[in-house]
């Protein structure tokens, strides 16, 4: 059962990833020697690393706070976005709108949860 003092846990915990994580993107290392294009737009440009820290942190909360079946539809549908995102190459306004996107879509996930009263 999830109640009101893990959901504010996972909140903190997500906060100081997201503090620790700033300078680099979270879901994949800029350092690599073959970054995809969509990759290295992402650790060229502040704002898309931004959304992708974020985006990558609001998904590991939610697959914590999902159950099992939900946790592996969550998975499938990262999966096409990454795909998706992947497609704009080095296109920054494409890969913002995926990231926009992904985040709404993340946000009714979590809006979706099933809470005790």
């Amino acid at each position: 059962m999830i109640t009101t003092r893990t959901t504010i846990a996972a909140l903190g915990v997500a906060i100081l990833l997201i503090a620790s994580d700033l300078a680099q993107a979270a879901s994949f290392d800029c350092d690599a020697k073959e970054l995809k294009p969509d990759e290295k737009a992402i650790c060229d440009n502040r704002a898309l690393n931004d959304a992708d820290v974020k985006m990558v942190t609001t998904f590991e909360l939610l697959s914590g706070l999902l159950a099992m079946g939900s946790r592996g539809t969550l998975q499938d549908e990262q999966t096409a976005w990454l795909k998706k995102r992947q497609e704009c190459g080095a296109d920054a306004a494409c890969i913002k709108a995926t990231y926009d996107e992904r985040l709404k879509q993340l946000g009714e996930t979590y809006k979706n949860i099933n809470r005790p009263l």
